[in-house]
């Protein structure tokens, strides 16, 4: 949530939002779809959050049907309670891991899969009921419309793809949701959340706010020559470091993808037991069983210690390359005394958040074995922490690219 404020502060003051793609300047009407996309951000991600609470309690199964309408209201009485109950004891779950459940402990499990699935629901009539009544006050652009129609379809396939990966611990001998179920139901929610920020950020950075705006209007000191020839020379320095530094944004984006699939893996496979040791992997640097499973997709998905080692080598990747990247983004501002005022605030923010984020790790990874089944111990209240923290540095790299992307459509004088 850190970065958010910074970017609506920028939504609030700007006084012209989006004026190279809107013939009038009418920042009232920008502002307010700004402000309900990024309410469907916060939304989104608590959302995520919710989804990491229901996991980590096990509830995730307890509901066994998809009613869109009429499983937005929870059982209401005894008899009710009773059914879903029985629909719960149906389950390869229930007789095989919690058969000892009583009915008070059903009502736990039933609760935060219903939230969960509540509140997508509710996210989806702030969509539509935002949508509508932006439209009806006649503040929506005719360019938003379709970026914000995708958005909606994208919310209806996560909820199809929510409910797959529910149903495959419904069946056979399954007593979890299936681990590539939960990654891809997770990588989809992300591919939400930063395609709905990114549409955010059009509405509410202007292009004067970026960086490759602040550096072009650069010149050198001196007479009208020098000046125009350092000017010149400047710029192309600056556009060529910035460059470097795009490059650099993208390949650690591409990075961070695979980062937080891994975290999906590791989350769905349990597989944190497996080797709650560091920092080395239950005693060695390279552990036996590592891709030792045939063919090899199975192995990089499913065997633990593989896993294991493909997000950890991944998160000691990042930190170097976040490293280097402040290191550029630090040139690209000298020192903070030039460029984007939003960059110069925001650029320290991915390396602390890469610290943080793999300091929560090791920490979740090392009171694993404390875990109690059906209890909130240590390790769930810093697995969720490692998670809400990977959110946060994939939107603030997100906004990172989207100010050192090009300028478009904009003309800029050079004073010589």
């Amino acid at each position: 949530m850190v970065l958010l404020p910074y970017l609506c502060a920028a939504m609030v003051s700007t006084t012209s939002l989006r004026s190279e793609r809107v013939s009038s300047n009418l920042p009232g009407t920008s502002r307010a779809v700004a402000i309900w996309v990024y309410t469907g951000v916060i939304m989104l991600l608590i959302q995520v959050i919710l989804g990491g609470i229901t996991r980590l309690t096990g509830s995730g199964l307890s509901i066994t049907e998809w009613n869109v309408v009429t499983g937005a209201v929870p059982p209401m009485n005894s008899a009710q309670w009773q059914a879903e109950f029985a629909k719960y004891r149906a389950t390869p779950q229930y007789q095989l891991l919690n058969s000892g459940f009583t009915l008070a402990d059903f009502k736990f499990i039933f609760f935060w899969e219903w939230f969960h699935r509540f509140w997508a629901r509710l996210v989806g009539v702030v969509f539509l009921v935002g949508f509508v009544g932006l439209i009806w006050k006649r503040k929506m652009q005719p360019w938003m419309v379709r970026p914000l129609i995708i958005l909606f379809l994208l919310g209806a396939l996560q909820g199809a793809i929510g409910w797959i990966m529910v149903a495959s611990g419904l069946t056979g001998d399954a007593i979890y949701v299936k681990p590539t179920k939960l990654a891809l139901h997770f990588v989809f929610a992300l591919g939400l959340i930063v395609y709905t920020f990114w549409f955010a950020l059009r509405l509410s950075v202007p292009d004067s706010a970026k960086v490759a705006a602040s550096g072009e209007g650069r010149s050198g000191d001196g007479g009208p020559k020098t000046a125009a020839r350092a000017g010149s020379e400047g710029r192309g320095g600056f556009q060529r470091r910035l460059a470097v530094l795009r490059r650099w944004t993208i390949v650690i984006l591409i990075l961070l993808f695979f980062q937080l699939l891994y975290g999906a893996l590791m989350a769905g496979l349990k597989a944190a037991t497996a080797a709650p040791t560091w920092p080395t992997i239950n005693g060695s640097w390279i552990p036996a069983g590592l891709f030792s499973e045939r063919p090899l997709m199975q192995d990089v998905a499913g065997n633990k210690i593989t896993v294991h080692f493909i997000h950890r080598g991944l998160a000691y990747l990042l930190l170097v390359l976040v490293g280097i990247w402040s290191v550029l983004a630090a040139r690209i501002t000298g020192g903070g005394g030039g460029g984007s005022p939003i960059f110069n605030r925001l650029r320290w923010l991915p390396l602390l958040l890469i610290v943080v984020q793999i300091i929560l790790g090791i920490s979740s990874l090392l009171t694993s074995p404390g875990i109690v089944p059906q209890q909130w111990v240590a390790f769930d209240w810093l697995a969720q922490l490692h998670q809400v923290t990977g959110l946060l540095f994939l939107l603030t790299m997100v906004g990172m690219l989207y100010l050192v992307i090009p300028v478009r459509h904009t003309v800029y004088s050079v004073t010589v």
